[in-house]
């Protein structure tokens, strides 16, 4: 069987299931409505700043705080992508059908790399220009997808959703359990993140953490603690694909 096959095989699959549009509908939902809640307040949140938090007022990155849950989401549709199969039994007649291990894993990484970063691209463009709106309805200073750094913030962020779904199917296929495996994710996209913040003490030592640093990437104000966002995107990339090749060992290695 040919890759395209595969590929093909695994996104019917994947669009027969109810809980993948439903999922899907819940990234927009909960995403958009995390931009609306957000930016409700904002003029007055902006009227009452200093003039020094005045100064560095981004209105592209409150825009795109939708991230922080839609990563969790988004990371929820790369697990079933995997751990799906290994709940129902399914795996075996998959790898019956496809009997090269590593064709039917790309597969699934392919499929969920692609939806990743499709949703992560229009939630992240239509959070901006929602939010931009509900801060131009408040006469507070918004953003234009053209101004320096807006669009690379913007589709930066589709980008990091696209590398948490990958991120996701590695850890699924570790894992084999999508209770295991998102409680994994979790620890790794926000309680890491949430000790270093409440233990400064620990902050040089979890000032590398991959997920830290990508995240500064949908900023426009430069964040001094992270000065390329761009170079920790690809650190966590790196990070990524490392996970995702531990995978494909395991999965070639072990029995289903």
């Amino acid at each position: 069987m040919a890759f395209a096959h595969t590929l093909h095989a695994e996104w019917i699959k994947l669009r027969s299931l109810r809980s993948t549009w439903y999922t899907l509908a819940g990234l927009f939902v909960v995403g958009l409505g995390i931009t609306a809640i957000s930016m409700s307040s904002a003029g007055t949140t902006y009227e009452t700043s200093t003039p020094a938090e005045q100064a560095v007022w981004d209105p592209t990155g409150l825009s795109l705080k939708s991230f922080i849950l839609a990563q969790l989401i988004i990371g929820v549709v790369g697990l079933l992508i995997i751990t799906s199969e290994y709940a129902t039994g399914s795996i075996q007649s998959s790898l019956a059908a496809t009997p090269r291990r590593h064709r039917l894993l790309a597969a699934k990484a392919v499929l969920a790399t692609v939806i990743g970063l499709v949703a992560g691209q229009v939630l992240m463009f239509v959070s901006f220009f929602l939010g931009q709106a509900l801060l131009a309805a408040q006469d507070v200073p918004n953003a234009a997808l053209g101004d320096p750094g807006v669009f690379s913030a913007v589709a930066g962020g589709g980008l990091y959703l696209s590398a948490i779904a990958l991120l996701a199917v590695g850890l699924g296929v570790l894992m084999r359990a999508t209770a295991g495996a998102l409680a994994t994710l979790v620890g790794i996209v926000f309680l890491v993140p949430a000790i270093a913040g409440l233990f400064p003490a620990l902050e040089g030592l979890f000032a590398f953490w991959p997920t830290r640093g990508a995240a500064a990437i949908l900023a426009t104000v430069p964040d001094p603690a992270y000065p390329d966002p761009w170079l920790n995107l690809g650190g966590m990339c790196v990070g990524v694909l490392v996970v995702v090749a531990a995978g494909f060992v395991v999965l070639r290695r072990r029995d289903v």
